[in-house]
This record gives structure tokens, C-alpha cells and sequence, in this order.
């Protein structure tokens, strides 16, 4: 089971009003779906949401859902803010079973860009996917995607065979795409460029 338990109400009323009704409750309305089974309106309360997102492992990643005695493992696939206070304002949550193969954007981080080859002679990094769709069991999610950019001169295209991903995990398109190439930035251009006349 997962770390974060979420102890979620049935609602009653759906659709917008009942949405309205649930947040001026001091909760939060969500759904729950998948598994063949028909979705169900649910809420949380309005702080234990807060607290389980603070923890950076709600989105994304194995959830335990508790109604009453029933547990249930889901994941958290969408959260919707508030476009001012950004404050959460609905979320859906997935069916699934802990080892059941699911399909999930886990996002993609660079490491040591000070003892990079390419950085230090002034390249730039231009990032074409922040996350990547990865195919793994829900109770194996990897956190994040490293790529280590010590060795990486400019020229150098990163694509997703490069990355060692864990036991289980595979990329969910099969094709070899890119997550990031290595440029010269137009300052290390100029300087390649700049002749000296006698």
C-alpha cells in the first residue's frame, strides 16, 4: 500500500452545484473512475488534501483510498486549481490494483551541468520533454527521470534509450525520441566565428 491514505465521502449531488455545496463544506469534490466500473462522486477534506499534495507524492503516484472500512489503491491523475488562490478545486483519482501495468508522465530532471563537457565550453540546453510517458506497474512509479549531462559535449542529442530506466519500466511509445539536445548558444557561436586581423 501506498504512502499517502486519502479518507474520501461519497457525494450525493453531482455536477456543479454539487461541487459548489461540497467546497463551501470545507471539502474537496473528485471523481473516481476506471476499472470498468462507473465513476463515483467523491470528496475529501479540504485540509487533508492540502496535506497529502504538500508531500509531492499525491499526483502521480500509488494513492490509498479509504471509504469506511474499504481500501482501494488508486492514482491521483488530475488535480484542477484555482486559477488565482491556487488552491486545489477538483481532482480525479484511477482504479487500479498495485501491480496492475499502467501508463504515467513522470518528469525528467538534468544533473551536473557545471562538469558538463558541452556547458563549459558554452552550450546550451534545450529541454524538448519535461516529462515522458512511462508504462510500469503502479506500485513502481519512478519519482523522476535523471539524465546525467557530465559526459555530453554540443552536438549531443539525448533520447530516451540513453536513460536506464527500472526493472518493469518501459517507455510507453516504442519509437527512440528525443528529451534533449546540446547546442552551441549563439555567444559560443560569435566566439567560434571571431577571426583577429594583423
Amino acid at each position: 500500500m501506498s504512502d499517502i491514505i486519502l479518507n474520501v465521502e461519497v457525494r450525493t449531488r453531482a455536477g456543479t452545484g454539487g461541487a459548489r455545496e461540497t467546497r463551501r463544506a470545507g471539502k474537496i469534490p473528485g471523481i473516481l473512475y476506471g476499472a470498468d466500473k462507473d465513476p463515483v462522486s467523491i470528496s475529501v477534506k479540504a485540509n487533508e488534501f492540502r496535506k497529502s499534495l504538500h508531500t509531492g507524492k499525491l499526483l502521480g503516484h500509488l494513492v490509498t483510498l479509504q471509504y469506511g472500512e474499504e481500501k482501494q489503491s488508486v492514482i491521483a491523475k488530475a488535480i484542477q486549481f484555482h486559477p488565482v488562490t491556487d488552491e486545489p478545486i477538483h481532482f480525479d483519482l484511477f482504479r487500479v490494483s498495485e501491480h496492475q501495468l499502467i501508463k504515467i508522465q513522470v518528469p525528467v530532471h538534468f544533473k551536473n551541468h557545471d562538469i558538463s563537457v558541452g556547458m563549459k565550453k558554452g552550450g546550451s540546453l534545450e529541454i524538448v520533454r519535461h516529462t515522458v510517458e512511462l508504462a510500469c506497474p503502479a506500485d513502481s512509479i519512478p519519482e523522476e527521470l535523471v539524465i546525467d549531462l557530465a559526459a555530453h559535449d554540443i552536438g549531443d542529442t539525448i533520447r530516451i534509450s540513453e536513460v536506464k530506466l527500472p526493472e518493469g519500466v518501459r517507455p510507453a511509445q516504442e519509437r527512440d525520441f528525443v528529451i534533449a539536445n546540446l547546442k552551441a548558444s549563439a555567444a559560443a557561436q560569435s566566439d567560434d566565428g571571431d577571426t583577429t586581423v594583423a
